[in-house]
């Protein structure tokens, strides 16, 4: 189902107008090349179906497939390497990110690579990245992470947005369904000496179970005492912190 509401991004080499645009891209830092337009296209890739995607708002489909219709501020970095300030928004249907140059409505949009040594810097300091992770089905998958903590611990969120296929009314008594995008969201941990990301129910057990076996103790009897009930992403992060100052 997902063809036929998208089409999916194709990553071609970008013209000198747009290495012009994304100027302050170095090819030596991305690609290793002399040619700074194969350095972007390294980046990005060409929106061929924007125009679509913009007028999905005229389909009678509830909720978007973004985390926000709006373009918002981020800074582009390739590694630890500062490559461009940039305007980005995230297609979460189809876990894509699609950037502009600037805010304007005349401004081209071009799709963001799926890269691991590529990510967003939010204005609120939040990163942005692809990673590899496993849900809690044991399932191994790829998305975008937005990184939470960034302690010893590393604490993620990912948005994830599922579509619904519409029904017609059955008679005048049943109305109809409309097609529906849902968001949901699942938080992930990745635990020191462990080369994996795995997902976690925030709960006081479900938390316990992802530590290492000789920190689980020592955390238990941290939350017994304290009486904390682990609810939110906050709750996580605090105890994430005193843990690793223990």
């Amino acid at each position: 189902m997902r063809k036929y509401i998208f089409t999916y991004l194709a990553f071609a080499c970008m013209s000198s107008a747009i290495g012009q645009t994304f100027g302050t891209v170095n090819a030596s830092q991305v690609s290793g090349t002399s040619s700074n337009s194969a350095a972007i296209s390294y980046l990005l890739g060409d929106v061929s179906s924007a125009d679509k995607k913009r007028k999905e708002k005229d389909l009678d489909i509830q909720g978007s497939a973004y985390t926000s219709d709006n373009f918002i501020p981020g800074k582009l970095y390739y590694k630890d390497d500062f490559e461009s300030d940039i305007f980005f928004r995230y297609n979460a249907y189809m876990e894509e990110i699609e950037i502009k140059s600037d805010n304007t409505p005349s401004s081209p949009v071009s799709g963001l690579r799926r890269d691991k040594s590529i990510n967003i810097r939010s204005l609120d300091g939040k990163l942005f990245s692809f990673k590899t992770f496993i849900d809690n089905s044991g399932l191994t998958q790829n998305g975008y992470l937005t990184l939470l903590s960034d302690g010893e611990y590393k604490f993620y969120k990912r948005v994830d947005v599922k579509f619904t296929e519409g029904q017609k009314a059955q008679n005048s008594f049943v109305k109809a369904i409309p097609p529906r995008f849902s968001q949901f969201t699942e938080y992930y941990l990745e635990v020191p000496g462990r080369d994996r990301i795995d997902e976690l129910v925030i709960n006081n057990r479900k938390l316990l179970k992802l530590l290492p076996a000789d920190k689980q103790k020592t955390v238990k009897t941290y939350l017994k005492e304290k009486k904390i009930k682990v609810k939110d992403e906050a709750d996580v992060i605090a105890v994430l912190k005193w843990l690793e100052q223990h």
